[in-house]
């Protein structure tokens, strides 16, 4: 069968994914830093337009709302995996190589550290961008009010909750990464990232970088407190919207969640293709 329509078969991925995650694991600390801001900002730039889809559009169904929110939003992921840059969900699978001692647990923390400090620093800068551009008020300040709307919902969820939604989105983001291996055309990975984005994203489930955009974004345009902003809410209660509730409420919780369902996802493939080709191949050697 032709490359332009066959794909990677299940137990060669993960030769293919062990070889991708040690090549960024390796990398030198400055590359790997720009290659995660990049990786933030694209991710940001998945949730503008994620807003500006949702923008106006209160009276349309509920799931078809959630639909077009996740398939536009996956546009973000569609770009970190074709750029190949550096974004802390899917690096979470480095827990493939660890468990098979082709990268120590120091390099694993240190790499993980840089990546994740990077996409923060991406998503600010996004942010900090917007609010330059005036975006939040386009649509009469409607765009800035699902901003505020959606930071809130993200900060409102219980510890555990929040923990919970952080190990169901990143298995769903892992997945989709691990679909993107097995292509072997732009169109094949981009169509691998696409639904399982868009499930995560329409579930409300929780992304840790993501959320370094969307609630700092909420924070500011909160303290900015735009008239038209604030009255396109309708009233909503945004106390529970502050950095605390950011850091304890979210953040924290997620990225944990996060680093579970990423490991699930990586130590699960492991476990389910014993006879990868380079095993066979190195028994056939040993022989």
């Amino acid at each position: 069968m032709s490359d332009y329509v066959s794909a990677v078969a299940p137990p060669g991925i993960i030769d293919v994914a062990q070889k991708g995650l040690k090549g960024k694991a390796t990398k030198g600390v400055g590359a790997t830093f720009i290659s995660a801001m990049f990786a933030g900002a694209m991710i940001a730039m998945g949730f503008v337009f994620f807003t500006t889809v949702n923008t106006g559009m209160g009276d349309m169904p509920f799931g078809i709302t959630k639909l077009l929110g996740g398939v536009v939003f996956s546009c973000g992921l569609g770009m970190v995996v074709i750029t190949g840059a550096d974004l802390f969900t899917s690096t979470s699978m480095t827990t493939l190589l660890a468990v098979e001692h082709k990268l120590s647990a120091s390099r694993l923390l240190s790499h993980w550290a840089v990546v994740y400090l990077g996409n923060l620093c991406g998503s600010l800068l996004v942010a900090v961008g917007l609010l330059a551009a005036g975006t939040g008020t386009q649509a009469g300040g409607a765009w800035g009010a699902v901003i505020l709307k959606t930071a809130t919902a993200k900060v409102s969820h219980g510890w555990f909750e929040a923990l919970v939604l952080g190990i169901f989105c990143n298995i769903m983001v892992c997945l989709a990464v691990w679909l993107s291996f097995a292509g072997r055309s732009l169109t094949d990975k981009i169509v691998a990232v696409t639904l399982p984005i868009a499930l995560f994203v329409g579930s409300g489930f929780e992304h840790s970088v993501a959320n370094m955009f969307m609630i700092p974004f909420g924070l500011i345009l909160k303290a900015q407190g735009n008239p038209d902003i604030l009255a396109a809410t309708n009233g909503l209660d945004m106390s529970n919207l502050t950095m605390g509730g950011f850091l304890w409420d979210n953040l924290l919780p997620v990225t944990i969640g996060n680093i579970i369902g990423g490991s699930i996802v990586a130590l699960g493939m492991l476990a389910m293709n014993p006879n990868r080709p380079s095993l066979q191949a190195a028994k056939s050697e040993a022989k």
